[in-house]
């Protein structure tokens, strides 16, 4: 398996996370999305991905692009361990929650939409309260639903005590909200889950600092 990545892009994260937790053996081919006017738009990599974005997961003469099409890709791969709660309510919870992160927050902070947004001549300062607003808004939401299954402290992820898809979803949004200086003092809850999932070598492994294109 090959995956193209960019060692801070939300969505290759996600997949990093789960490739980990499957334990399947990958190699990282990265791909610069401001070097070069963005090695994303170069025509080799538009071939592969016709959307001009990472991640992709090249296997069996495949190009799956979308990460979660990538891990719904590695579930049917490797089915166990499962990047989904046993529980068929966790489960449905579990789907919700990821895709709350991955259409409804993410991608109005994504990078091109960020470039638009200056193109249009927005400061940096409009395009970090642009960022912090989706971030909160999405987070409030998904603090609330959290918290609610955990009313026990139950579980040390987002649903149980396995990561799933939800953690491997979670987690790379909030090292972007932190990146912004969103408070996460205002979310304990997806707080505590994350800096658990910080300490886990699977997790620690796919973070960009790790990442053999992070800059020195």
């Amino acid at each position: 398996m090959i995956l193209y990545s960019y060692f801070r892009s939300s969505a290759a994260y996600r997949v990093r996370i789960a490739l980990n937790i499957k334990d399947i053996n990958y190699s990282i081919k990265p791909i610069h999305l401001l070097r070069s006017g963005g090695e994303q738009h170069h025509p080799e990599f538009h071939k592969i991905n016709p959307q001009n974005l990472v991640p992709v997961l090249t296997h069996n003469n495949q190009n799956i692009s979308q990460s979660l099409a990538i891990m719904e890709y590695l579930e049917t791969y490797q089915p166990t361990p499962s990047l989904f709660p046993e529980n068929t309510n966790n489960k449905t919870a579990s789907q919700e929650f990821s895709l709350m992160i991955c259409c409804d927050i993410h991608p109005l902070n994504n990078l091109r939409v960020l470039n638009y947004l200056k193109h249009g001549k927005a400061s940096e300062i409009d395009v970090t309260q642009w960022v912090q607003h989706w971030i909160n808004e999405g987070f409030s939401a998904l603090e609330t639903k959290i918290s609610s299954t955990k009313s026990n402290d139950e579980g040390r992820y987002c649903f149980g005590d396995t990561a799933t898809i939800a953690d491997c979803c979670l987690i790379p949004q909030i090292y972007n909200a932190l990146r912004y200086d969103v408070d996460m003092s205002k979310y304990p809850t997806l707080n505590k889950v994350y800096q658990h999932c910080l300490a886990q070598p699977d997790f620690h492994q796919a973070a960009p600092e790790q990442q053999t294109d992070y800059p020195d």
